[in-house]
């Protein structure tokens, strides 16, 4: 938040569990997440405090990989996503009081070949345990991508630039630069 200039902020999450509704989109999907996520953490804020909420999931061939259940799980999706490209999409949901907007980013990323060597000392980690896609860019993960097409920032969970610019749409806001 302070990278856009965002300096009197809270966080506060939202403890209730994330269902990826069924027959929408990817941008749909990570939109009704976050826009969830959101309105629950509103109900503990004032009516006129801004929340921000985000839901991140990396898509692979069409379906969404979610978060890894154990080392294992963890192991097979790096494996899956080894050598291929992948999209990762995060929706972004703003509400004040009874108005609320979404955006959703996608980002292309592409991994590099992994060896089952590396895919198993990253699973030692633990660092994919509770990632989307089982892996973190801004984390050791980040030597798995061979290159990118999109928002570096939306791999990481949020993508800036598309968040300051609803900010400043939705609410007139003009973050400190």
């Amino acid at each position: 938040m302070r990278m856009i200039g965002l300096e009197d902020f809270a966080v506060i999450p939202d403890t209730a569990e994330e269902v990826l509704p069924l027959g929408v989109s990817p941008e749909g999907a990570v939109c009704s997440v976050a826009l969830q996520k959101a309105k629950n953490v509103s109900q503990s804020c004032g009516f006129d405090d801004i929340i921000i909420a985000a839901d991140t999931e990396v898509y692979l061939d069409g379906r969404p990989l979610g978060k890894p259940e154990g080392p294992d799980g963890a192991a097979r999706m790096l494996r899956s996503l080894s050598g291929r490209r992948h999209s990762v999409y995060t929706g972004i949901a703003l509400v004040r009081g009874d108005c609320d907007v979404t955006a959703a980013e996608v980002t292309e990323v592409y991994f590099r070949e992994l060896e089952d060597f590396e895919i198993a000392e990253y699973v030692s980690t633990g660092e994919p345990m509770d990632k989307a896609g089982a892996y973190a860019a801004q984390g050791r993960g980040s030597v798995f991508i061979e290159r990118l097409e999109g928002d570096f920032f939306n791999v990481m969970g949020l993508p800036l630039h598309r968040l300051y610019l609803m900010l400043r749409e939705f609410c007139g806001l003009r973050p400190q630069m």
